[in-house]
């Protein structure tokens, strides 16, 4: 159950910095940058957290169950868990975000599929550190 929760917090959260982010950086935004500018992307963060958590919930959940999945089989470590569930994230949010926007190829590519990607990893790293400890005697 723990394992889910870390998903649930941390993956909309992490995901939803990084699609807000690498939105703006494919838009051009990012071109004259300031305090002012970076400014305004924490606060469109905080205003837009509740629909990242709203449409992220789902997908992190998601990834918590092939992530729970994977710790039942003995073979499978825990880096090569991370490694599974992440590209297994970084295929899905490739899928469901790479047709944004008019452009297209290997930088819209790789962006948005790390969207995916690290918030997939590191709540699977966070889970491996916190559930994964044998209970002691």
């Amino acid at each position: 159950m723990k394992r889910y929760l870390i998903f649930g917090a941390l993956g909309p959260f992490i995901g939803g910095f990084l699609l807000l982010f690498v939105t703006t950086y494919m838009s051009g935004y990012w071109t004259e940058t300031n305090y002012a500018e970076v400014k305004k992307l924490f606060v469109v963060f905080a205003k837009t957290l509740q629909y990242s958590y709203l449409f992220g919930i789902l997908p992190s959940l998601m990834l918590g169950a092939v992530d729970d999945i994977l710790v039942h089989v003995k073979r499978i470590g825990p880096v090569v868990r991370m490694l599974i569930v992440g590209a297994i994230a970084f295929t899905a949010a490739e899928l469901f975000y790479g047709s944004r926007g008019p452009e297209s190829g290997v930088t819209q590519f790789v962006l948005y599929g790390l969207v995916g990607l690290i918030p997939g990893a590191i709540a699977s790293w966070v889970a491996h550190k916190t559930v994964d400890k044998p209970a002691t005697a």
